[in-house]
């Protein structure tokens, strides 16, 4: 059952880049131009704005967006959607890995 004050599971972003290899389901929730300047492959751009109309078949989604704080908005609403959420703390300020786009 949904509660307003559940915990949101959250990782890093290093523990982000060991689970790519599964081919996990990876919202960014960045703006789309955000979201061309650089992102993670394989992330599928919802901005926050849209995260409401969003469906999946995915139990799992891992959520992004540039600092932490919107994943972590959009993870409560694909939460009360009943997704099992996990919100990357930190965001693309805090990851290192390849990104794709961007200059």
């Amino acid at each position: 059952m949904f509660s307003f004050f559940q915990k949101i599971p959250s990782i890093t972003t290093r523990e982000l880049a060991d689970k790519l290899a599964n081919n996990i389901t990876l919202l960014d929730v960045r703006t789309p131009q955000e979201y061309r300047s650089g992102h993670i492959s394989g992330s599928k751009n919802v901005p926050l704005n849209k995260i409401a109309n969003y469906s999946t078949k995915a139990k799992e989604v891992f959520v992004i967006c540039q600092s932490g704080m919107r994943s972590k908005q959009a993870s409560k609403v694909l939460l009360k959607k009943g997704y099992q959420v996990v919100n990357v703390r930190g965001g693309m300020n805090q990851w290192s890995g390849r990104i794709v786009g961007g200059k």
